[in-house]
């Protein structure tokens, strides 16, 4: 029973990492942005081996943060024919920073994210 214990948070602390790294390549994907679309992938391809963990939740919020980022993006981009665009864009990235710093310090305690 002990090995299992064990087992079992090894396996955690694995899904942790993994968790954290996602959350790193969504923030280092303002400077490349190819990372958001590697750490989208490893979302889904993951997203099994969390489920039932308070990790399930994080992922959750990293999905909707790259998705939710991606449609604010292109209605920003639309926009900057009307000027108002930089503004929804500058609104985009101060929530997506939000959701990642956010993320990052509730998995660092622990806590699954809101639902």
């Amino acid at each position: 029973m002990e090995n299992v214990a064990v087992a079992n948070a090894e396996i955690e602390k694995s899904a942790k990492s993994l968790t954290t790294l996602i959350y790193v390549l969504y923030a280092v994907s303002f400077l490349v942005g190819i990372t958001a679309i590697v750490a989208i992938v490893m979302n889904y391809l993951k997203k099994g081996d969390v489920a039932g963990t308070f990790l399930e939740s994080h992922f959750r919020w990293q999905i909707r943060t790259f998705w939710f980022g991606l449609l604010w993006s292109v209605v920003g981009g639309f926009l900057l024919a009307v000027v108002v665009g930089w503004a929804v864009l500058f609104a985009n990235f101060v929530w997506m920073i939000y959701r990642i710093a956010k993320g990052f310090l509730r998995l660092n305690d622990n806590k699954p994210m809101y639902a």
